[in-house]
């Protein structure tokens, strides 16, 4: 059985291939009476979309949603969403020489070994074309999180990292990058164009902090906030690893200086550190929830690599067509829209179990 739906309360299902005619997603348990139209939804969509530089694939797909239910007089009703994304770039025949051999790091011999056969067409549901489809959801589950706001950004390219010292939150509408850090920015181009120039693709490292959660979002245990995030984001195409607040860095420090200090405030306590991530034994503690996503390289290389034909042969591959030399960077609003759909799940949950005036 393969699993395509993802969430408690809050669900949604991802349907559709790479080279179909159309993909989408169905949200179900979004409560109703909330205002929602396609305009909604595409300002989301157009910072995930193909083609708008050339350090993204050149694949030309407008990503126009479409709102097939759920929705009535601009209000959701209660019921499952239904949200269609039509393919209208799609050139198959770029792939032929896929069928006959399998593409390192792709899911090409996974697939095989699972069930027998495969749609070597852009990778079928194995291809981050999927990946608008949960934008689309995203999308929605922000309007039921609206008291949180959500910001995304590439902090590292290639190895190449922003200085925290610049950070500029207004920059990352302003480059191509969705980065914070111009100065960073202007040598990413370099980077990207010689890794695209040469055939060859480069990983990133995409950050998240979701503001104005607030503490007690989240489980002791089985559906701790944290790892819905981390699993939530595990799950989206070229991720390798996902790190909540200082993450890996936590296992290098002391208790003291790993411990975040808390002392009276105004409106509860105020905290003097967050390395936590705004999370603490499953629970958000009201800090921002901060997180990092490490995306591979992409996979999809003109450099030839060495490989295997589905008889088991040798084999060699140098994957033709139009590939994000660096699928981190169009991997932003994913990693946005997956936290915001795990928030409104989570948001949901607690209503469910201790109202909305507990605590």
């Amino acid at each position: 059985m393969s699993f395509n739906t993802f969430g408690h309360v809050f669900r949604f299902t991802t349907w559709g291939e790479s080279h179909g005619p159309a993909i989408g997603a169905v949200v179900d348990g979004c409560p109703p009476g909330i205002p929602l139209t396609e305009a909604d939804i595409q300002p989301w969509l157009d910072q995930r979309r193909p083609g708008t530089s050339r350090f993204t694939t050149q694949r030309q797909e407008p990503d126009q949603v479409r709102i097939l239910s759920g929705v009535f007089e601009g209000r959701t009703t209660g019921t499952p969403i239904s949200l269609m994304i039509e393919n209208v770039d799609q050139r198959s025949k770029d792939y032929s020489e896929v069928a006959k051999a399998y593409r390192p790091g792709h899911a090409d011999y996974a697939y095989d070994a699972k069930y027998g056969f495969r749609d070597y067409r852009g990778g079928g549901r194995s291809s981050a074309r999927e990946t608008a489809s949960r934008v689309a959801a995203g999308a929605v589950a922000r309007l039921v999180v609206s008291e949180v706001t959500i910001t995304a950004w590439v902090e590292a390219i290639g190895g190449d990292a922003i200085d925290p010292a610049n950070f500029d939150v207004d920059e990352i509408a302003r480059n191509p990058f969705f980065g914070p850090d111009a100065v960073a920015a202007a040598r990413w181009e370099t980077l990207v164009d010689a890794a695209r120039k040469s055939g060859s693709s480069l990983g990133a490292v995409v950050a998240c902090a979701a503001t104005g959660v607030p503490a007690g979002w989240g489980a002791p245990l089985y559906a701790k906030l944290d790892a819905e995030l981390a699993a939530a984001c595990m799950g989206i195409n070229a991720v390798k690893g996902v790190e909540i607040g200082d993450g890996f860095a936590a296992a290098t420090l002391r208790g003291e200086d790993n411990a975040d200090p808390m002392r009276p405030g105004a409106e509860g306590p105020e905290f003097l550190a967050n390395h936590a991530g705004g999370i603490a034994g499953g629970i958000a503690t009201g800090q921002p929830v901060t997180l990092r996503v490490a995306f591979k390289p992409t996979s999809s290389i003109l450099t030839p690599v060495e490989t295997i034909a589905p008889d088991g042969t040798a084999a060699e591959i140098a994957t033709k067509g139009r590939h994000d030399p660096c699928v981190g960077i169009r991997g932003v609003p994913v990693v946005a829209a997956m936290v915001a759909l795990v928030l409104a799940d989570q948001k949901l949950l607690h209503r469910a179990q201790c109202g909305p005036s507990i605590g």
